[in-house]
């Protein structure tokens, strides 16, 4: 599992995150994957595309998890 340090920073959108950890190559593939259904937050199936993820949330994205802290 890969972390994200929020770094005094209230929250990350998701898209971003999945931009700034290399789990895509461009903010459009991360859109489309988001609103495919096939990104998870927390367990479950997120499709908000800057869905606000804060500390202790958990990022899945084939095979790959990034704890936000």
């Amino acid at each position: 599992m890969q972390t994200f340090e929020l770094e005094g920073y209230d929250f990350i959108e998701l898209n971003k995150l999945m931009k700034i950890m290399n789990l895509v190559g461009s903010g459009g593939e991360a859109k489309q994957f988001i609103d495919e259904g096939l990104v998870l937050v927390n367990g479950q199936v997120e499709t908000q595309r800057r869905k606000k993820l804060r500390m202790g949330d958990v990022v899945t994205f084939e095979g790959e998890e990034v704890k936000v802290q």
